[in-house]
């Protein structure tokens, strides 16, 4: 077990809403955990071997306990059925110190905060965080239905209860999102962020983008990927500059699965290019983005690419490995 990782005990578990159940970490010997900031998530080592990342959903003042949420995803490679059926009130279990990909942007701004379904985990951290600070935001919480919303208790009884504003696909149509009104006319003050699923994130961020947002008050984080096309992958190779060594990527095998099987190790968590943690320098050579890490910006640098997921259009890519 490294430095950056903790056992903790499960404190609680609770049923939210449809499908989703809340769990609370808390320190096998009572003390406070790590700080965090909001929008930060932990690495889970979940039941069977997998790490699965997950969002922080209570308040950052909060140190006695780390909570998450996890919906029950019926397309799940493991993580979500894991949690579900695997981890209990009392069990012992790893998760990582908290990282953030995802901070809430400083100085005198305004917070737009967008939250779908369960991408509500790291929203709700931020709306808590803000709350308590007394600053300006706006959340607008959407899902299929109501009895599909977690927290809808945990956020009536909060002191910023009037800043949110439900839209549920099962409603009438006058508390439908109507994004186009909702963001028209970008304000240099106002900050956007969204976390839900890829569909409603890609309708949020493409309907921002179209309306003028500038990209750097664009803030989101994806939780799942879709499923790409593989099947017109072709093999290229991977020079290490540090190295010198040369591997060859089969049309069939991620980068960092034929740099592990060469012996090159190179941390990966979630194998989706959502985390982030695998991020790799590029030297030379021009990848094939297919991660939902990078911003559009970050990938038309061409100088760094996730190799969990995504591949190379030069016949060569040159990494700082």
């Amino acid at each position: 077990m490294n430095d950056s990782t903790l056992t903790v005990r499960v404190a609680r578990r609770c049923v939210e809403a449809e499908g989703i159940v809340s769990f609370e970490f808390a320190s096998v010997d009572w003390r406070e955990l790590p700080a965090f900031d909001a929008g930060a998530h932990i690495d889970v080592h979940v039941p069977g071997g997998m790490i699965r990342q997950y969002s922080l959903c209570n308040s950052p003042a909060d140190r006695r306990r780390y909570q998450i949420a996890v919906l029950r995803d019926q397309q799940s490679r493991g993580g979500s059925a894991g949690m579900h059926e695997s981890v209990h009130e009392g069990d012992e279990i790893r998760v990582g110190a908290p990282r953030n990909h995802f901070p809430l942007a400083h100085g005198e701004v305004k917070h737009l905060l967008l939250a779908g379904g369960i991408g509500l985990t790291p929203l709700l951290c931020m709306a808590e965080h803000l709350g308590d600070a007394g600053a300006s935001f706006e959340m607008h919480y959407c899902a299929r239905s109501r009895s599909r919303a977690a927290f809808i208790e945990r956020i009536a009884g909060s002191q910023w209860a009037a800043q949110v504003q439900y839209h549920f696909d099962d409603g009438d149509a006058a508390q439908r999102l109507d994004l186009k009104v909702l963001l028209a006319q970008p304000q240099p003050d106002a900050h956007l962020y969204v976390c839900g699923p890829q569909g409603v994130m890609n309708a949020v961020l493409d309907t921002a983008r179209s309306l003028g947002w500038p990209e750097q008050q664009l803030h989101y984080e994806f939780f799942s990927a879709t499923p790409v096309d593989t099947s017109n992958d072709g093999a290229f190779e991977v020079s290490l500059a540090r190295s010198g060594r040369i591997v060859s990527i089969p049309a069939d095998r991620s980068v960092a699965q034929a740099l592990a099987d060469a012996g090159v190790d190179v941390p990966v968590s979630c194998e989706q290019g959502i985390c982030g943690t695998c991020i790799t320098r590029v030297i030379d050579g021009e990848p094939d983005h297919r991660d939902l890490f990078l911003s559009p910006e970050e990938q038309a640098r061409n100088d760094q690419f996730l190799p969990c997921c995504s591949r190379a259009k030069s016949r060569r890519l040159v990494l700082d490995l």
